[in-house]
């Protein structure tokens, strides 16, 4: 990575995000001195550099529009100066930049005094205007080159806008916050109670139809996942199967005729009545064993074909529960015993987060406010309620787990993950607080970079506090309304560590 050089700029004012900071260049070789100005609205920001304004002179003024949505160069567009008086107002403008992000606008003005100085810039998809404050129009030469330079007030490190555009640059305003009390536990994502299972085969058989369900396949409650056909009592011995049949349709036969007989005697007035019942019972007997005799073949046939034509003697196996398929064993054809594990389940729609909390944080838990997790260096997501807190310390770890539920329906989170968990302990405090990804070690100390103008930035140590969420509470270092550089500040280090001075590459 190519190195950027340590400078050192005189900056005349430090003031808020919605006031332009002013940097004024020292004279040489006795011409009148330059200004630079940078101001950020909500939409833009605006770093200038201009000449000191004589009456009747034209001065070139280095116009660098950065979009504050993606930091990056205004690529088109118009640029407008208006310098306004009691006397009215005076007007100079460009049409387009002279290359992306730089406008180069030729400034006259007519008479000297004191001005009031804005810059309007218009493009297809944006309108913005900077009020820059009051400016001062010299008569000569002599009188702007009097004018005394302001004094450096602290040391900065130069990274020009050229450098800033082609990179991943970005600057947040810093504002209070207010920051909870925490500390953070290792964590681990787990299936909430109830929400995983194992399907397993109700009944010894051989599985005559699986669906084909990969692993990660969503499933519904009371959805079919297999069917399995159960065997026969005797399943090596057909024959005799047949025999039992053959005897059920004999036995048959035999009380058919038997109650017919008895009928005809009843009829007759030969017989008792009872006589016909008992008649009429051992023909059911009869008709009952035969089918039974029936079945036993037809699902010793279905056991040996394992085909799904006899439907309605397979036994279906169903999801428990709505959820993922982690684990898929059925396979068409095989023989499972009751018990085997045919699928595993798991709902990941809501799950648990359980952090394992040092047995040295127990006496926080009893204040516990919420908590937030996040995956490897993702960012900081809130945590849903919690669910429990432990009261037994594992003897190995010496650690008890707190148990939050998280909504998942988005399956951000995998059954078994590793996460960190922040547990908040207390009530917030309000303090400046600045996005960890601003804050950079440097050799052991927590330090930003504050954008003191349009290309200087000034390194500051810092003293933190609590965290939450993507801040850090600052105790010392910084105050709300400065800029600090949120992506890249660690290119501004190396440029802090450089020993060149930058070639400044503006095309004005």
């Amino acid at each position: 990575m190519k190195k950027y050089g340590l400078a050192i700029l005189a900056v005349c004012t430090l003031c808020s995000c919605t006031r332009p900071n002013a940097e004024q260049r020292s004279p040489a070789d006795g011409k009148p001195e330059g200004f630079s100005v940078s101001h950020w609205s909500p939409r833009t920001e605006l770093f200038m550099e201009y000449p000191a304004l004589i009456a009747g002179h034209t001065g070139r003024f280095a116009v660098h529009l950065t979009r504050l949505d993606n930091f990056k160069p205004l690529a088109a567009g118009s640029v407008e100066i208006r310098l306004a008086s009691a006397g009215g107002t005076e007007r100079f403008s460009t049409t387009g930049p002279s290359r992306p992000g730089i406008f180069g606008v030729d400034v006259k003005p007519s008479a000297p005094g004191a001005f009031t100085m804005s810059v309007l810039v218009r493009s297809s998809d944006l309108s913005d205007t900077h009020d820059l404050g009051t400016v001062t129009v010299y008569a000569g030469e002599a009188s702007a080159s009097g004018h005394p330079p302001g004094k450096p007030q602290e040391e900065t490190i130069a990274f020009l806008k050229e450098q800033q555009w082609s990179l991943d640059f970005a600057t947040e305003t810093v504002t209070e916050r207010t920051v909870r009390p925490s500390f953070t536990a290792p964590a681990e994502v787990q299936p909430r109670a109830g929400g995983q299972g194992d399907v397993t085969a109700p009944l010894d058989g051989r599985v005559a139809e699986a669906v084909a369900i990969p692993a990660g396949r969503a499933v519904a409650i009371g959805e079919v996942l297999a069917r399995i056909a159960p065997p026969a009592s005797t399943p090596a011995d057909l024959p005799a199967l047949q025999l039992v049949r053959a005897e059920s349709e004999n036995a048959l036969r035999f009380t058919r005729r038997d109650r017919e007989r008895a009928q005809r005697l009843v009829d007759a007035g030969a017989s008792p009545a009872r006589r016909l019942e008992e008649a009429r019972l051992a023909e059911a007997t009869a008709e009952a064993r035969l089918k039974t005799a029936e079945e036993r073949i037809a699902q010793y046939e279905s056991t040996r074909e394992a085909g799904a034509g006899a439907a309605a003697r397979l036994f279906a196996v169903r999801a428990p529960i709505s959820g993922t398929v982690t684990e898929s064993r059925a396979v068409t054809g095989a023989n499972v015993r009751a018990g085997d594990v045919l699928f595993r389940l798991v709902d990941a729609a809501q799950v648990y987060i359980t952090a394992s909390v040092p047995e040295s944080e127990l006496p926080r838990l009893r204040t516990l406010t919420g908590a937030e997790w996040r995956a490897g260096e993702g960012s900081w997501k809130p945590i849903g309620r919690l669910v429990s807190t432990g009261r037994v310390v594992d003897p190995q770890a010496r650690t008890v787990p707190v148990i939050y539920e998280v909504d998942n329906r988005d399956a951000r989170l995998a059954i078994g993950q590793a996460v960190t968990a922040r547990l908040f302990t207390a009530a917030g405090t309000t303090a400046p607080a600045v996005r960890e990804s601003a804050i950079v070690d440097d050799a052991g100390r927590p330090v930003v970079f504050v954008q003191v103008t349009g290309e200087a930035f000034a390194r500051r140590p810092l003293k933190l506090g609590h965290r939450q969420g993507e801040y850090a509470q600052v105790l010392e270092g910084l105050r709300p309304g400065e800029r600090v550089v949120t992506r890249g500040a660690y290119l501004i280090r190396l440029a802090a560590l450089s020993s060149q001075i930058p070639a400044h590459g503006h095309v004005h």
